[in-house]
C-alpha cells in the first residue's frame, strides 16, 4: 500500500473484503488481514498487508477501509473481475496528483488525454457554508489574472447535497445584473451569461461524487480537457504549464430572486501551491451535529435522503440523560418502526445477534406526520452508556444514543477518587460507583470502617470481562474477607481506559433471616445516613486472596449518605440537630410527661387543686418539647418517613400523648361521694387508663429504639450505660 493517508481516533479499523458493494454483502464481508489500523494518524504512509492465510485475492472483489465497530465504510475500491485490467461504470475517489493549495485546502487529479477529460477532486477542512472554487487564468493576460477566468465552484447544499457549477468571472465582484438589460456581471454561473431555457449546454461540469465527514468537505468533478463552450470555457492544456487560480469562502445561497448559489468575495488573489502530505483535519467538526434530549421538546423521527449510506446518518450524536423522560415522535411511515437496541445496526437484529438487548419501542412505535406515534423512554442506571436508535425492520436507518449522568443530583464525588451514585424505589436500591484514576479494582463498602463493612468489588479479569463480588470484612487481613451471596440484579462492571465503573440493584432488605447469614443483616434504610467507604487496588480475584490483592487507595474517613434526601457529606459524627432531638425527646418523655402522671398518681391528698395543675404544666410542656422535637427531625431529614421501626413507634407515643388530653375535655363529671360513677365515667376511666400504659409501653419502646438506632449508625461507644440509665429510671 502506498499514499496511503487516515486520521487516528477510529475504534477499530481493517481491511475489509467483500463480494459485492450491495449492503448486505458489504456489512458481510471479512477482515482480509489482522492488521489494525487504529493506532496513529497516516500520512503519506507505505506499508505491507499480509492476508490472513486462508484469504486469496479471487474470494475479494471490493477493498475497504472498514471500521467494524460502526460497520463503516472509510473508502473501497472495486477490483477487477474475469482477468480484466479495468474496472468499468465504478466511482473512484483515488487520485493520482495532489497539491496543496493551503494549509487546510488541496487539489487533486486523474488525466484521461485519450478520453478528453481531467477528473478533479476539491478537499477542503472548511464550514458547510463555504464554498471550494478551483481553475485556470486565461493564458493570454498577464495581470488581473481573475478576470476571465474558468472556474469551478462546488459546495453543498442545505440539504447536504453536493453540487459543481460551472463559472466564468467577467469581474472581481460578486455576480450582479444589470438592472437595463439583465446582462450579468462579476463572477457568475455560465448559465447566467447566456440566460436561456437551454442554458445547461454551457455547462460542462458534471457531478462525480462528494461526501462531508468530520469538517472535511470532498467533492470530485469532471470537465472536458477541450470544451464544446468555446465562449466561457477554456481550454485546458495537458503538456503545458497553466496558471491556476483558486478560492475558499462563504457561499451564498439561492433567494427569491435568483436560483443559484454564489461564492461572495473571499479576499485574496491566487496562492502558492506546494506538495500534499497526510489527512486534512477540521479543528471545528461542526457537522456533527449534536442533539441533546430536552424533557419539552421531543425527538421527531422522521426519514430523509441517504447521504451517508452505509455510513451512519447525521445527527453524529444524540445525548440522553438517566432519569429523564425522552419523547420520541414517530412519523417515519408505518413500514418503519422505532426501537432502541444495543445492536448498533437495528433492523430487528435479534435474528443475527442472540445478545441484542432491546430496550423501548417495537411493531407499535410507527406513525405518520399527521398522526405521529409518540414513545417515552426514561435511560435508567441500568441503561448502557451507549444505545442506538433504529429502524425495527431496515438496517443502518439511525445511529448513536449517547446515555449520560449529567442531570442527575443523587451522586457524591467521595474524595476525588470515586464517584458513587444512587437512586432510590419502592423496596430496592441501584448503587454506580466510578473511579476517576486507573486501577486494577474498584471497591465500595458500607460501614464506619474497613473492619465490619460490606464490601462490592468490582474488577476486570484476564479475558477482559467484567466481576463484581460481595463481602463482608471482619477484620484486616486477607482471610478476615469473607464472600457472601447477596441477591444483586443488574450487575455491570467495565473498564474504560483503566478507569472502572461498577453497578448493581440490590433490596433495601434483604429475604433472608438476620440469624442465617452476614448479608442477611445488610439492611438499607433509606431515611438514615449510610456510610461509605472505598478502596482501589493494583489487582483482584475471585479465588485465593493474599496481601498483593491488599488496597493502595482507600478513604481517609467514611462519607455519610442520606439516600432519600439525595445529599452527603464527610462524616462528622452524630449531628448537633439529631442530638438536640434526642434530648428533647428523652426530656419530655422521661421526665416531663412521667412527672404529671406521678403528680396525678400521688399528689391527690394534698390539698386543693394544686396537684392538677403541676400535672397538666407537666403535660402540656412535655407534648410541646414533643412537637419541636419532631420539628427538629423532619427539618434534619427534611421530610417526614415513617419506615423505620423508631419513627412508626415515635408517632404512635406521639398520637397516644394527644389523645390524653382531648380524653380529659371530654372527661364526664366526677360522681359525688358514695354515688355510683355513671356508665359513661367508667368506660372513660377504662380508655384513660388503657391510652396511658400504652402511651408509657410506646414511648419506653421508642426510646430504646431510638438508643438502639444511635449506637448502630453513629456508632456511641457509651450507648450500652445510657440505655442501662434508661432502664433504672423506668424501674424507679
Amino acid at each position: 500500500v502506498t499514499g496511503f493517508d487516515m486520521l487516528s481516533g477510529s475504534s477499530d479499523v481493517v481491511f475489509w473484503g467483500a463480494v459485492s458493494l450491495n449492503f448486505s454483502d458489504l456489512t458481510s464481508g471479512f477482515p482480509i488481514s489482522g492488521q489494525r489500523l487504529n493506532q496513529t494518524a497516516y500520512k503519506n504512509a507505505s506499508f505491507s498487508v499480509q492476508l490472513l492465510p486462508d484469504i486469496t485475492w479471487d474470494q475479494i472483489n471490493v477493498l475497504s477501509i472498514w471500521e467494524i465497530a460502526s460497520t463503516s465504510d472509510f473508502g473501497h475500491v472495486t477490483l477487477p473481475r474475469n482477468g480484466l485490467d479495468s474496472v468499468s461504470d465504478s466511482v473512484h475517489t483515488v487520485f493520482d496528483n495532489c497539491k496543496n493549495l493551503s494549509d487546510n485546502y488541496r487539489v487533486r487529479w486523474n488525466l484521461n488525454v485519450e478520453e478528453n477529460w481531467i477528473e478533479i477532486g476539491l478537499d477542503a477542512a472548511a464550514p458547510t457554508t463555504y464554498y471550494m472554487a478551483f481553475g485556470w487564468a486565461n493564458p493570454n493576460r498577464t495581470k488581473e489574472l481573475m478576470s476571465e477566468a474558468d472556474v469551478t465552484v462546488a459546495s453543498f447544499t442545505e440539504e447536504g447535497r453536493p453540487f459543481v457549477d460551472d463559472f466564468y468571472i467577467t469581474a472581481y465582484t460578486e455576480c450582479k445584473l444589470s438592472s437595463k438589460d439583465r446582462t450579468a456581471i462579476g463572477v457568475c454561473p455560465d448559465v447566467v451569461y447566456e440566460n436561456s431555457k437551454n442554458g445547461m449546454m454551457v455547462n460542462n461540469t458534471r457531478l462525480v461524487y462528494g461526501h462531508r465527514r468530520d469538517g472535511v468537505s470532498l467533492i470530485m468533478f469532471r470537465k472536458p480537457l477541450n470544451s464544446t463552450d468555446k465562449k466561457y470555457d477554456l481550454p485546458v492544456y495537458p503538456n503545458e504549464d497553466m496558471r491556476v487560480i483558486w478560492a475558499l469562502g462563504l457561499m451564498k445561497p439561492p433567494n427569491e430572486n435568483r436560483s443559484h448559489f454564489l461564492p461572495q468575495f473571499h479576499g485574496g488573489p491566487e496562492k502558492k501551491v506546494d506538495d500534499c502530505f497526510g489527512p486534512l483535519d477540521a479543528d471545528d467538526n461542526e457537522d456533527q451535529e449534536l442533539i441533546v434530549a430536552d424533557t419539552e421538546v421531543p425527538l421527531v423521527a422522521t426519514t430523509g435522503e441517504v447521504l451517508h449510506y452505509p455510513n451512519p446518518p447525521s445527527p453524529s450524536k444524540v445525548l440522553v440523560e438517566r432519569g429523564v423522560p425522552v419523547k420520541f415522535l414517530v412519523q417515519a411511515g408505518h413500514d418503519v418502526a422505532l426501537y432502541i437496541t444495543s445492536d448498533s445496526s437495528g433492523g430487528n437484529a435479534t435474528l443475527r445477534n442472540a445478545t441484542e438487548t432491546i430496550y423501548p419501542g417495537g411493531p407499535g412505535a410507527e406513525g405518520v406526520v399527521a398522526n405521529p406515534h409518540e414513545l417515552i423512554w426514561v435511560p435508567d442506571r441500568n441503561t448502557p452508556d451507549q444505545v442506538y436508535y433504529q429502524s425495527l425492520y431496515q438496517e443502518k436507518m439511525g445511529w448513536k444514543l449517547q446515555v449520560f449522568d449529567g442531570a442527575l443530583s443523587d451522586m457524591y464525588n467521595t474524595n476525588d477518587q470515586v464517584t458513587f451514585f444512587w437512586t432510590l424505589s419502592e423496596d430496592s436500591i441501584t448503587i454506580a460507583a466510578r473511579g476517576v484514576n486507573k486501577s486494577g479494582y474498584l471497591a465500595i463498602g458500607f460501614g464506619n470502617g474497613m473492619v465490619n463493612s460490606y464490601a462490592y468489588v468490582g474488577w476486570i479479569g484476564d479475558t477482559g470481562k467484567g466481576h463484581l463480588n460481595t463481602y463482608w470484612i471482619d477484620g484486616k487481613h486477607p482471610l478476615n474477607i469473607h464472600l457472601t451471596n447477596e441477591n444483586l440484579t443488574h450487575v455491570r462492571c467495565r473498564s474504560e481506559d483503566g478507569i472502572i465503573t461498577l453497578e448493581f440493584t440490590r433490596p433495601l432488605k434483604p429475604s433472608c433471616n438476620q440469624n442465617d447469614k452476614p448479608e442477611c443483616k445488610n439492611i438499607f434504610d433509606p431515611t438514615t445516613p449510610l456510610k461509605v467507604i472505598r478502596a482501589m487496588g493494583s489487582k483482584w480475584t475471585d479465588e485465593h486472596l493474599s496481601e498483593k490483592n491488599m488496597h493502595t487507595v482507600t478513604s481517609q474517613r467514611a462519607v455519610q449518605v442520606l439516600l432519600i434526601r439525595g445529599s452527603s457529606e464527610a462524616e462528622q459524627g452524630l449531628q448537633p440537630v439529631k442530638a438536640v432531638h434526642g434530648f428533647m425527646l428523652f426530656l419530655s418523655w422521661g421526665i416531663l410527661i412521667p412527672g404529671g402522671i406521678l403528680a396525678a398518681r400521688y399528689l391527690k391528698h394534698v390539698k386543693g387543686d394544686g396537684w392538677v395543675m403541676d400535672g397538666m404544666y407537666l403535660q402540656y410542656s412535655g407534648l410541646a418539647i414533643i412537637l419541636l422535637g419532631v420539628l427538629f427531625a423532619v427539618a434534619e431529614l427534611r421530610g417526614f418517613y415513617v419506615s423505620s421501626l423508631h419513627f412508626k413507634l415515635g408517632i404512635a407515643a406521639i398520637v397516644f400523648a394527644f389523645v390524653q388530653p382531648m380524653n380529659a375535655y371530654l372527661r364526664p363529671e366526677k360522681p359525688a361521694n358514695e354515688e355510683d360513677a355513671s356508665t359513661k365515667r367508667l368506660i372513660w376511666e377504662y380508655f384513660h387508663v388503657i391510652i396511658a400504659r400504652g402511651a408509657i409501653a410506646v414511648r419506653i419502646a421508642a426510646l430504646f429504639t431510638g438508643m438502639k438506632h444511635l449506637g448502630e449508625r453513629y456508632r456511641v461507644e457509651n450507648v450500652h450505660d445510657l440505655s442501662w440509665v434508661l432502664i433504672i429510671c423506668k424501674s424507679d
